[in-house]
């Protein structure tokens, strides 16, 4: 049998050895909610969440309830722009990164 470990944990681990991973799935989950790809975007953050600053620690810094912050960030949740806008930049911040967007032609 075969073993295997859990996807949380998995990401959790892989954030911790390389910071630049942790940028990355927030990079991704930007670009996904830009493309209107809000589900996936969603759960990419809530991923990047927990394997970084946490729900209790998130929820301190939008002053939000944990529980309304995993309903909004679940497949089904929909949350304001202004609560997406608090999350982002509390992520922004967590990670120390300064998002810059590049505007092309097609």
């Amino acid at each position: 049998m075969a073993l295997t470990r859990d996807f949380k944990e998995t990401v959790k681990k892989r954030v911790e050895e390389d910071p630049d991973f942790a940028k990355a799935l927030l990079h991704e989950a930007i670009d996904l909610l830009l493309d209107g790809d809000s589900a996936t975007a969603k759960l990419i953050l809530r991923d990047l969440i927990n394997a970084t600053v946490g729900f209790e620690q998130l929820a301190c810094e939008v002053q939000k309830p944990t529980k309304s912050l995993h309903r909004m960030l679940s497949v089904s949740g929909n949350p304001t722009m202004e609560n997406l806008s608090a999350i982002f930049a509390t992520m922004k911040k967590a990670l120390h990164v300064r998002v810059v967007t590049t505007v092309t032609t097609a």
